[in-house]
Order: structure tokens, then C-alpha cells, then sequence
């Protein structure tokens, strides 16, 4: 069993910048962040692998969020920058303790979830 906790939500203004944090009690191959917002279905946002150091991103955070990690530390941040309104969801820390052959951007790929963090972008 591996737990998440997530921290570093908040309330910013349109344009600023957020970071988050997710701690893992245990190894994990994969740690990723997906979203929800009212109304609205659990999205996937970014994903790094440990093994090669790879990451992935949703189209709508390309070159505004970045996903980076301590492997060592079980800790995956993820780095968000000129953010707009239409970001204001909750974000879930995800992990997956098996390699996969997808992509990790789907929510079936992730065994543990954690219980997230509510992130709001005022305009």
C-alpha cells in the first residue's frame, strides 16, 4: 500500500504561479497529476517515469506546467506557471508501482490515488 499526500494548493489570480507537492510512502514506477473540475470529469495533466526521466503533458498545460521529481525522495512537484481560470480544479496526486505499456494518461493506469488539493484561479 502506498499513500499520497499532496500539499501546496491555494488561491492565486490569473497569471501567476502555484506549486505542487506529492509525497509517496513507498516506491513508485510512475507518479503523475490529474485534475477535476465542478462539473467535470477527472482529466489527466502530467506524468513523469521514473525510469529514462520521461514526462508527458496534456495538450492544455503544454509550456505552462512542469513536472519534475526526487525519485530517491518518492516526491513528484509539479510546477505551475501563467495560470487562467479555466485551471481552478481539484488536483490528484497518482501513482503507479508497475510499468505499463501506455502512456499514463489515463486513470486506469495508476494504482494509488491521493485525496488532493483544491487549486482556484481567480480572473
Amino acid at each position: 500500500q502506498v499513500q499520497l499526500v499532496e500539499s501546496g494548493g491555494g488561491l492565486v489570480q490569473s497569471g501567476d504561479s502555484l506549486r505542487l507537492s506529492c509525497a509517496a510512502s513507498g516506491r513508485t514506477y510512475a507518479m503523475g497529476w490529474f485534475r477535476q473540475a465542478p462539473g467535470k470529469g477527472r482529466e489527466f495533466v502530467a506524468v513523469i517515469v521514473w525510469s529514462g526521466g520521461n514526462t508527458n503533458y496534456a495538450d492544455s498545460v503544454k509550456g505552462r506546467f512542469t513536472i519534475s521529481g526526487d525519485n530517491a525522495k518518492n516526491t513528484v512537484y509539479l510546477q505551475m506557471n501563467s495560470l487562467k481560470p479555466e485551471d481552478t480544479a481539484v488536483y490528484y496526486c497518482a501513482a503507479s508501482v508497475f510499468p505499463r505499456s501506455g502512456r499514463y494518461n489515463r486513470n486506469l493506469e495508476y494504482d494509488y490515488w491521493g485525496r488532493g488539493t483544491q487549486v482556484t484561479v481567480s480572473s
